[in-house]
Order: C-alpha cells, then structure tokens, then sequence
C-alpha cells in the first residue's frame, strides 16, 4: 500500500499509463541514514526511445547529470550517496523522467534508522477503573520512517500477554489507554515494543500493582470563603473525590493560591486529609483565586504512595477591605501614651500571624479573638477621634 501512496501523492495521472512504459529498480528499498544506492530505470525496447534523453528527480527535484550512468540504450541508472532521512514516512519519491518531462516509473525510498529503546514508561489508573500509560522515544526520536509501537501487557503469574488499543501520540511523547477490565491485587507486567521497516526495539519491563498507581478526580465543590470581618483570611471548603466513595482510603490533599493578575501559585502542603482549610496571612481587600487537589494514599491498605489529581477548576473569592484610615491623624504619635502597648500588640499580632499561616490549627481562635477586638478597637478609636475633631 505504502508505494501505491507514495506515488499516488505526486502522479496520479500517470500512475496506470505509465505501468508499462519502464521499470525502476529497485522498488521501494528501505535504507538506513548514510547509505548510498544506485537505481535503474529500463526502458521497453518497443518505445523507441534513448536512456540518454532521460532524467531523474527525488522528491520532484531534478537530480545531477553527474549522478547518472547510461548502462545501455535501454538503460539509464543514478547513484545516490550519503542518503539523509526520509522527509516523509510514506517515503520519497524517486522519478524517471522522458525528456519531454513526462513520469516513466518511480520508487518510494524509506531512509531511516531502526527504533531504538522506548524509556520512561509509567502507567497510572484513575479511580481503579482503567489504566493509562505514557512513554517517550529513544534518543532523539527522529526515525524518518513510520514505526510502530505497541503497549503489551499480562498478569505477572498466570495471564496471557494483551496488546493496549487506544493509542495516541504527540511529539516524542506516546501514550495508550486500557478503559476496563483492569484486575486488582495482582501485580502486571507491561512493557512497549518499537518496531519499523529496519528493526525493532523494547523498553524495559515494568511491574505495578494498579493499587499502586491509582489517582482519582479533583475535589469536588470547592467553595472559597470570608471568615467574618477578618481581612486576612479567607477558608477553602471541599468535597472527597464522589468515584472513591465506596473505597478504602485516607486521602492527602493540598491548596494552591494566587493574587488576581498573578501568576505565582503559593502551596499548602500541611492538610492532611482534612476537607477544609483557613488560609491566613492575605492582603486585604484583595481576590485569590484557589485550586484543591487530591492524592488518594493507602487505597486498600497499599503502602505505595497516591497519585496527584489535576488541580480542581479555580474558585475565586476576595478578602474584607481594611478600614483602617490611612491619614496620620488616626495613629498614635511617637510621644503619645500608649505607644508601648501598641507596639508590643503588634508584635504579638505578627507572632500570632506566623504560626498560624496556612492550614495550621495552632491557636486559631485566640487568633480570631484577638483580631476582632482588634479591628473593633480601632474602629471605635477612629470614631471617637473623629468625633472630637467635629
């Protein structure tokens, strides 16, 4: 099928006429990089015609007088050296021409190099329901000529051998999806073999337990909330994964955040399997946009670590607004009374704030105490001083 294309794709219009008026030989040769060759193009005796007015062309390029050789009145042959790799997988087109330019015959040559050994193969399932697995080529993946790859996989004591359906490729990397069927509690052996015109290669042989291996979908119903007047802190609240309700597992999850307009993402890592989350220490006044995501750990007793989820789709939400008047009026003086207290007050303020950053529940209601008497002490304090100033 392969020559058929080849040619179809420059002449079809010549294809059938031009079945019996000469021969290029050899056909559809398959070359490594670096090899040379040398092809003939014979005439039929009946056509009346002289090798000597003929020309050939690759890749519809018309090809040196120098690389020719008349072998015979019927015969006219062209070497090429150092040939460089296909530019297309369907092969180049090799031409013999008459001298009126018309197409006599053609070949599609297939100059490559053999595969060579698939590497980083990791398989993952989500939600124990299916398998998935990616690779990348060998070295630098550039083969020139078309190769297969095929995922192959079997229970590790009694299964017999399968090959993966659901291919898909983009750049150097490859991958192949197994949407069921999949066993539990038996470890698997899954391996890919490369194979094209000029060799084949495998990757090393892999053995997972799909327990092992298993990430599931983003928490679900991320809401993003105030927490009263507090205008540094804002909660996360989310729902377990619903596709592992009905397994046995303890999940870690983890919080990212950023400022609007940002791109810098901050993590909470400290969570644990807790389904919210305070975050402390924001701007005020302020919209964040926050993501949550899942590692399912210990599905079924396994010991191996989970698989991150993809991040849940973000979920904004904006601190209060300070109210505190930026004027200098409204602020203590050096000289004044209780410049003391108020600094020693800001001070524990910071303590209190640094050890109570992300999800940690290190005295979080003195915290929350301590910042709504606070702001109602200021707020109080600017209107008596507003008062008095009226």
């Amino acid at each position: 099928m392969f020559p058929f294309m080849c040619l179809l794709l420059l002449t079809p219009h010549v294809l059938l006429s031009s079945t019996h008026l000469a021969e290029v030989s050899p056909q559809d040769p398959v070359l490594r990089i670096g090899s040379s060759l040398t092809a003939t193009c014979m005439l039929r005796p009946e056509l009346g015609l002289h090798a000597s007015t003929l020309y050939w062309t690759l890749n519809g390029m018309r090809l040196s007088s120098s690389t020719y050789r008349l072998e015979s009145s019927d015969v006219l042959s062209v070497t090429l050296h150092n040939l460089n790799g296909s530019r297309q997988q369907t092969g180049d087109n090799l031409v013999c021409h008459g001298a009126d330019g018309g197409l006599l015959a053609g070949s599609c040559l297939y100059v490559g190099m053999p595969p060579e050994k698939p590497v980083n193969l990791t398989c993952w399932s989500r939600n124990t329901k299916d398998l998935s697995c990616k690779w990348r080529v060998g070295g630098p993946g550039e083969i020139h000529i078309q190769t297969k790859y095929t995922l192959k996989y079997k229970l590790r004591w009694h299964g017999r051998e399968k090959e993966c359906e659901n291919y898909s490729a983009a750049k150097q990397q490859h991958s192949c999806y197994i949407p069921r069927n999949v066993a539990l509690f038996t470890p698997y052996e899954i391996w890919v073999e490369a194979t094209n015109q000029l060799g084949s290669a495998t990757s090393d042989v892999i053995t997972l337990d799909i327990l092992d291996v298993v990430t599931t979908d983003p928490p679900a119903n991320v809401q993003v909330s105030r927490v009263g007047d507090l205008e540094d802190q804002l909660t996360v609240r989310w729902a377990s994964p619903p596709e592992l309700k009905d397994i046995l597992f303890k999940a870690k999850y983890q919080i990212r955040y950023r400022l609007e307009g940002s791109a810098d993402w901050k993590v909470v890592d400290d969570i644990g399997n807790l389904t919210s989350c305070r975050l402390a220490g924001l701007q005020p006044g302020t919209v964040y946009f926050v993501q949550v995501r899942c590692n399912p750990v210990g599905i079924f007793g396994s010991r191996k670590p989970g698989i991150w989820s993809d991040w849940s789709h973000p979920t904004a939400a904006s601190t209060p607004s300070s109210e505190r008047l930026q004027s200098g009026s409204c602020d203590p003086k050096p000289g004044e009374q209780n410049s003391t207290l108020r600094r020693e007050l800001k001070q524990f303020f910071g303590w209190v704030r640094k050890h109570a950053y992300g999800c940690s529940g290190m005295s979080i209601k003195l915290y929350d105490q301590w910042r709504v008497w606070l702001q109602k002490s200021q707020k109080t304090r600017n209107q008596i001083l507003q008062d008095n100033n009226s």
